[in-house]
């Protein structure tokens, strides 16, 4: 008999919503390569997917993540490989999704959790979520993005005082520097990410793309270019068959069903 492989990350839809998650709990969600290679493909498929509009990343248990399984990762019998080119990036440090991303996490959050959090959109945290980017600890810094992310999101002193101490932090505490978006109930996180994937899949996803497009344009090359891209946005999105029916659904009333196109 075959020994049952530890951690899986498994994809399913729920209309446009691509709902990718995270399995190993036994080990409190560990990530292994492997599943970093698979969460890598279930992403790649949403991104390439035109059916597909918003993904929402959640994890299995508990907890979202006690971090990398760092042996497998850098001990003598690391199992890391290099991934085919062009696929999705996780952590958003090579090809990022154009389409909107939602995590949803609960209980431990750490390291990799967080930085995953960061490569997407928006965060539903559990209240029982508990935050910890604790490489310092471990003799490391963050590898995944979190040294850069931590400003965007929540401002030089608040990333330097979780970067450097490595300390955890409550729910509360990531609600008020903005690293989620909201605090719900635990159970209740999945739900709400996917209610929140389908309010957005109700918007043009055109607009969409071009909105997360054009702010990821002005985080990574500043206000200039930014605004550099504005004609080209206008062109395009002026010409296309959603905003023609997001008009007239205007004009008559009703809720304006949007293909993409």
């Amino acid at each position: 008999m075959s020994e049952k492989p530890v951690g899986v990350v498994r994809k399913s839809v729920d209309g446009r919503v691509c709902v990718i998650t995270i399995d190993n709990v036994a080990k409190k969600n560990a990530v292994t390569p492997e599943m970093m290679d698979q969460l890598a493909l279930c992403l790649t498929e949403f991104e390439d997917d035109d059916e597909l509009w918003v993904a929402v990343i959640e994890a299995e248990g508990e907890h979202t993540t006690a971090g990398l399984d760092m042996p497998k990762f850098f001990g003598p019998g690391a199992t890391v490989k290099p991934r085919p080119q062009g696929w999705v990036d996780p952590l958003g440090l090579q090809r990022r999704c154009s389409k909107p991303v939602i995590t949803a996490v609960q209980g431990i959050t750490y390291t990799v959790g967080i930085e995953l959090m960061l490569a997407g959109d928006i965060v539903i945290a559990a209240d029982t979520a508990r935050f910890g980017q604790v490489e310092a600890k471990r003799g490391i810094a963050p590898f995944g993005g979190a040294h850069f992310r931590y400003l965007t999101r929540t401002g030089w002193g608040n990333a330097m005082y979780h970067l450097l101490t490595a300390e955890e932090f409550s729910a509360q505490r990531a609600l008020e520097i903005g690293l989620v978006q909201e605090v719900v109930p635990f159970g209740e996180q999945r739900a709400r990410a996917i209610e929140l994937a389908q309010q957005i899949c109700m918007c043009a996803p055109l607009g969409v793309r071009a909105t997360k497009a054009a702010a990821l344009t002005f985080t990574e090359h500043g206000e200039e270019a930014a605004i550099a891209v504005v004609p080209a946005m206008r062109e395009k999105l002026l010409a296309s068959a959603d905003f023609v029916e997001g008009v007239q659904s205007f004009v008559e009333r009703r809720a304006a069903v949007f293909t993409g196109h």
